[in-house]
C-alpha cells in the first residue's frame, strides 16, 4: 500500500481520528492538538496508509538570539506493524525540509542512551551523536520532600 505523507493542520486535523496502536505516547486531547498546531514554529507530520496514521513526527524551530535558527526532533513515532519500511526517514525527510525552509541550518534531537533502535535508525541517516547530560525538572517542583 502507499504511505502517504501529510503535514497536519487545524484543516486535516481529522487524519488523527484512525491511529495505529504505538504510533503516538498517550492519547491525543483536542485541546492540546490545538494547542500545538496553532503555536508559531511547531509542525507535526503523520504518514498515513489506507486512511490510518502509521507514523507521526514532531519538530520546533528553536529561534536563537545568536546564530541561525535551529530544528528541534520533539518526537518520532511509527507502528511497530510499519517499522523498517522508510516510513521514519520519510518523516525525518519531511520535518527537515520544513525546517530548512523556516530558515533552519541545524537539526537535533535527544534519546535515551540505551535506545539501540533509535540510535541505530539516526546513525543510517548520519546524525552524529555527542556527550550531552540531560537535566530536567518538573515546573512548579518546589524541591521539598
Amino acid at each position: 500500500m502507499t504511505i502517504d505523507i501529510e503535514c497536519v493542520t487545524p484543516a486535516n486535523a481529522s487524519l488523527l481520528a484512525a491511529v495505529a496502536e504505538d504510533v503516538f505516547d498517550e492519547d491525543i486531547t483536542p485541546d492540546r492538538l490545538g494547542a500545538f498546531l496553532a503555536a508559531d514554529g511547531h509542525v507535526m507530520f503523520v504518514a498515513v496508509e489506507a486512511g490510518q496514521v502509521v507514523g507521526q513526527i514532531r519538530g520546533m524551530v528553536h529561534v536563537q538570539p545568536d546564530r541561525a535558527s535551529d530544528l528541534y526532533i520533539d518526537n518520532l513515532g511509527v507502528a511497530p506493524s510499519h517499522k523498517r519500511r522508510q516510513i521514519g526517514s520519510q518523516l525525518i525527510a519531511a520535518l527537515m525540509a520544513w525546517g530548512e525552509a523556516q530558515g533552519c541550518t541545524y537539526v537535533w534531537l535527544a534519546t535515551e542512551p540505551d535506545n539501540d533502535e533509535g540510535l541505530g535508525f539516526y546513525n543510517t541517516l548520519n546524525f552524529e551523536r555527542s556527550q550531552l547530560e540531560w537535566l530536567s525538572k518538573v515546573i512548579g517542583d518546589s524541591g521539598k520532600a
